[in-house]
């Protein structure tokens, strides 16, 4: 199975989000608003026997971070310098940070050595494309859940699965 754990975005808030992808010239590929979120870890192909483990642990992490309030101000380019290949939303909150280094270190072997930078991602470059010219948001959401996810692979692009989702501390 592969894997990610990962906070979605309500459908009001992708909505608003879907709106900034109208603009994309070039062989940008938006990613669909039912299928955003912020990925907190991403596993890959883990075999299903360890299901209950991940499954347990994020129940754990969940209850040990109290739900908050997220936010989504502007937008950015992976990588900053270059040709970029995603073009995302930033997003702020004070239990992104936690909830991932929460993960992180129970599951260490999955841990890469790269910053987490809470993101949601509007669109994948797929082709020639110009940089996106930033864009504003006031977006504000609250997170009350993490979600474990399986992820099919197609040449439509993903297909997301809610596997279970798991309540934050006083949910």
């Amino acid at each position: 199975m592969r894997l990610f754990y990962a906070v979605f975005v309500p459908d009001e808030v992708a909505k608003k989000l879907a709106k900034a992808q109208e603009g994309l010239v070039g062989r940008w590929k938006p990613v669909p608003p039912h299928q955003m979120h912020l990925t907190l870890l991403f596993l890959g192909d883990v075999p299903e026997e360890r299901l209950g483990e991940l499954k347990g642990i994020g129940r754990d992490v969940a209850q040990s971070v109290p739900a908050f309030t997220a936010r989504v101000r502007g937008t950015g380019h992976f990588p900053e310098a270059g040709a970029p290949r995603v073009w995302f939303a930033k997003a702020e909150g004070e239990g992104f940070e936690e909830l991932a280094a929460g993960l992180r270190t129970s599951l260490p072997e999955f841990a890469d050595h790269k910053p987490f930078k809470p993101h949601i991602t509007l669109a994948r470059k797929k082709g020639p494309a110009p940089r996106v010219a930033p864009v504003v948001f006031d977006l504000e959401f609250p997170v009350q859940k993490l979600a474990l996810v399986e992820s099919k692979l197609s040449p439509k692009g993903p297909t997301y699965r809610v596997v279970e989702t798991f309540p934050l501390k006083g949910v």
